[in-house]
């Protein structure tokens, strides 16, 4: 089982935070998003998964080293593929072609999903979907009498159906994937101007693949600053491993309510912490309130009152009540 994970967007709605790393990397829950991905794919595999590649921009040697250290703790070789112009889903896939063989997931590295099933890898393909309240922003699909996936729509303005692909897909055959998506390319076939993942399903489809649904307990989005603040709450509540206390912390005088993830370094002095908190290595929090955000590393928070917020690393906060999103190395006071 091979694992592809497109991940070459800018990520320009979760700006400033990703003008230093991609947007996949950000912490959730003491985590990257991408490794949460990853890990809970491969819980859910009973096969070995033999490599994971990501497809990605030219993000540098140290972002490389991290992902390929994801698939390594996974017990995979993690491969790196570059998608140096937005093309498209489709594009992006093939971009790993190397590894378009055999059993395949391809995994988009902006979401967070909790399941609790087994990957049955005898069905021709299975497509993870969720209902939502506005399907105009997603690929939806139609399901028919059978359970098989009947319609592919790319985004509709009008009303298709509320089951939005979440961009969690499992192929039986990896090759005939890329067939599929190499026969778009050669002739051109676009959909909103690139070339679209979901029309090559559709090729699959009407030559006689069976697609079925898969769905998941909950579907946790990254999209943006306060989408990303309210995934990291429910991973917290939802994966208890996630909610920890480095034994290396230093808590001082000061009140920890849980939920929290508190990393290696961290010095709580004189403040609440919690619920809701993720604190990444090395922060320092004094004569502060904080709930419901994520501060990433090296941060140094003062005397504030911090709610709903991102806070990147290597930044200082000082001196405020707000609701905010601050990138690295920035200071506020």
């Amino acid at each position: 089982m091979n694992i592809i994970v497109p991940m070459a967007g800018m990520g320009k709605r979760m700006r400033p935070h990703t003008l230093t790393i991609p947007k996949p990397l950000i912490p959730v829950a003491g985590k990257p998003i991408v490794q949460h991905l990853v890990e809970d794919i491969a819980a859910m595999c009973d096969e070995k998964i033999d490599e994971v590649a990501f497809v990605i921009g030219r993000f540098g040697l140290e972002t490389e080293k991290q992902l390929l250290q994801i698939a390594e703790n996974i017990g995979a070789k993690g491969r790196i593929f570059y998608q140096d112009e937005a093309l498209g889903t489709a594009h992006a896939v093939l971009c790993a072609a190397d590894c378009l063989t055999g059993n395949l997931i391809v995994a988009f590295a902006d979401t967070i999903f909790k399941a609790d099933f087994k990957l049955n890898a005898e069905k021709d393909g299975v497509i993870w979907v969720n209902k939502v309240d506005n399907p105009k922003q997603f690929g939806v699909v139609k399901i028919d009498a059978d359970n098989h996936i009947c319609e592919f729509v790319e985004k509709p303005q009008e009303f298709v159906s509320d089951l939005a692909i979440i961009g969690i897909y499992y192929f039986k055959d990896g090759a005939n994937l890329k067939k599929e998506i190499d026969y778009l390319i050669d002739n051109d076939i676009k959909d909103k101007g690139e070339y679209q993942l979901t029309n090559a399903l559709e090729n699959m489809k009407n030559k006689g693949l069976k697609f079925e649904p898969g769905t998941v307990i909950e579907w946790l989005d990254c999209g943006n600053k306060n989408a990303t603040v309210h995934t990291n709450q429910r991973v917290l509540e939802i994966k208890p491993e996630s909610a920890v206390i480095h034994p290396d912390a230093k808590i001082s005088n000061s009140v920890i309510i849980p939920p929290v993830c508190i990393a290696a370094g961290v010095h709580v002095v004189n403040s609440v912490v919690g619920p809701h908190v993720s604190l990444g290595a090395g922060c320092h929090v004094e004569q502060s309130l904080l709930s419901n955000s994520i501060i990433q590393t090296n941060s140094k928070i003062i005397s504030a009152h911090i709610s709903n917020s991102m806070i990147g690393s290597h930044a200082v906060c000082e001196g405020k009540a707000l609701d905010l999103s601050l990138s690295d190395y920035s200071t506020l006071s």
